[in-house]
This record gives C-alpha cells, sequence and structure tokens, in this order.
C-alpha cells in the first residue's frame, strides 16, 4: 500500500489533484487560496493561485487591475509613484505633484536627481555656475541677483579681497578705515586677540585692544602707577609733567579730593590748602 500524500488543512488525497507548497506543506488550491491569497486593492476580490499577483509596500493587485488611478493606463513593467496611497504612472504623477526646474521651467520627473535651494528645484545638470557654466552639485555656492555661482567664480568676480592676507573674503567680514579685513586677520597688533566687536583704539595705522595699547603708550598715574588710557571719554588730571586719575588726585594727607580746587605742591605731594598751610 502507498503512502499518503494529503492536503495539510483538509486531509483529502492530493493524489491526481493540483496542489501548492507553502514552507513545505502541500495544499490542495481551494484550502490554500482561502488561507493564504490576498484580496485585490482595486476590485476586493480574491487574486486566485493562478492569476498572476503584483504587490508593493504589502498591498496586492490583480495585473489586470494594476493601473494609474488617474488615466487607467496599465502600470505592470512600468515606472510608478505613489501619492496618498493611490498608483499613479510617472506622467500624471508629474503632471499634479512634481516640482518645476527653475532655470529650464520643465517637470522634473519622479526618480531623478534634484537640486534644492531656498524653496526652489533644479535638474541636476541645470543647477549650475552662471559664469563657469559648470553643475555645482554639492559644492558651496553662493546667490548672487537671483543667479547661483560656484565659490571660485564668485570670489573671483565679487568677493572683497581683504587688506592684510590678500585673500578674498566670503563671510564674517570687518570693514575699518573703509577697507575690508577677515575677522580672523582685524587683531591687536600687541596681543594678536580678534578685534570684531571688541573695544580698541589705533597708533601709527596699528590696531591695539585697550589692555595693550594702555600697556604700551599710556601715561602711568603718579600716584597708583597704573595707566591711564583717557579712551571712551574718562577723564584725569595733568600738571606739569605728571598725570593722575580722577580718583587718584587727593591730598596726600587727609585724602580729600583736589579735583577742580586749588591745591599745593610739596616735593612729588599734592596737598590741600589747609594741610598745606603749615608747610
Amino acid at each position: 500500500m502507498s503512502e499518503r500524500y494529503d492536503c495539510t488543512e483538509c486531509k483529502d488525497s492530493l493524489y491526481g489533484q493540483k496542489y501548492i507548497l507553502r514552507e513545505e506543506y502541500p495544499y490542495c488550491i481551494k484550502c490554500y487560496e482561502p488561507l493564504f491569497s490576498s484580496n485585490c486593492e482595486k476590485c476586493k476580490k480574491l487574486i486566485s493561485s493562478t492569476s498572476k499577483d503584483l504587490s508593493f509596500k504589502d498591498r496586492h493587485w490583480h495585473s489586470e487591475c494594476f493601473l494609474c488611478n488617474n488615466c487607467s493606463r496599465s502600470l505592470v513593467d512600468k515606472p510608478f509613484a505613489t501619492k496618498n496611497n493611490l498608483l499613479m504612472c510617472t506622467d500624471c504623477y508629474a503632471t499634479e505633484y512634481s516640482s518645476k526646474c527653475h532655470a529650464c521651467l520643465k517637470t522634473i520627473m519622479p526618480g531623478t536627481k534634484k537640486m534644492e535651494h531656498k524653496g526652489n528645484s533644479w535638474h541636476e545638470n541645470c543647477f549650475i555656475c552662471r559664469f563657469c557654466q559648470q553643475t555645482i552639485g554639492t559644492k558651496s555656492f553662493v546667490k548672487k541677483d537671483g543667479n547661483n555661482y560656484c565659490l571660485a567664480c564668485y570670489e573671483k568676480l565679487f568677493a572683497l579681497q581683504c587688506v592684510h592676507c590678500n585673500k578674498p573674503i566670503t563671510t564674517g567680514g570687518v570693514s575699518y578705515h573703509d577697507q575690508p579685513w577677515h575677522k580672523e586677520c582685524f587683531v591687536c597688533a600687541g596681543c594678536k586677540m580678534q578685534l570684531a566687536g571688541q573695544r580698541f583704539t589705533s597708533r601709527d595705522d596699528a590696531t591695539y585692544c585697550l589692555e595693550c595699547f594702555c600697556n604700551l603708550f599710556a601715561k602711568k598715574c603718579a600716584r597708583c602707577t597704573n595707566p591711564i588710557s583717557g579712551l571712551g571719554g574718562s577723564k584725569y588730571i595733568s600738571f606739569e609733567d605728571r598725570q593722575w586719575h580722577n580718583d587718584c588726585f587727593n591730598c596726600q594727607k587727609c585724602s580729600s579730593s583736589m579735583v577742580g580746587r586749588g591745591f599745593l605742591t610739596f616735593k612729588n605731594n599734592i596737598l590741600c590748602p589747609d594741610c598745606g598751610k603749615d608747610l
């Protein structure tokens, strides 16, 4: 007696019958279809085991139902796109949804590479430098007067040259005495600190931060010996060859301020009239 070969589900004999193997288990046709066949996304009918099942993202169609939602053309073996889960041929999709190239004004077809910048789109081959006409791709570029320029052409045509290093300034420039500088080139002649956004002064065409300028050039207070900058409207007292900070110009004995008052000098000291009357 021969070994039995039955349907895994209904146990009917499969000898002389059509059947389908699934994970090495045999099923008769009538059991297989309700168990494993999918329903068509369009007509909602079962896709039989003898029909071609086209699938996309866990959805299934009969081959005759795999159509563009707009023009009803067959999409079998053709490129297609989806919008809101609806199938569309590339022509219909492009007409309704694709971007228009900012340069040639033609549709950028689905699946083709496009370049985008600030809400505008270009075909890859249309995204070119206005001057050298070379494609820009993902390289750095600068937009000027509605045109795109690769960095090399922009620097050659438009960029200011730093008066210190003679190289183009593309970002972060500083203007001083109507001359352009890179931020990193506009530094203190003493300590080399960048001066952009800082208080500074100049001497003999060189720029200095306030600290370096005071240490190098400012006169020293006759009392505290610290530099007197005289910058930013700060006041100081000058008498003969000596200078004082306003706060330091005091009577040597009683420490009262002599600013705006008569005073006496004794050797290197400043005295108020009361303290100096016995001298």
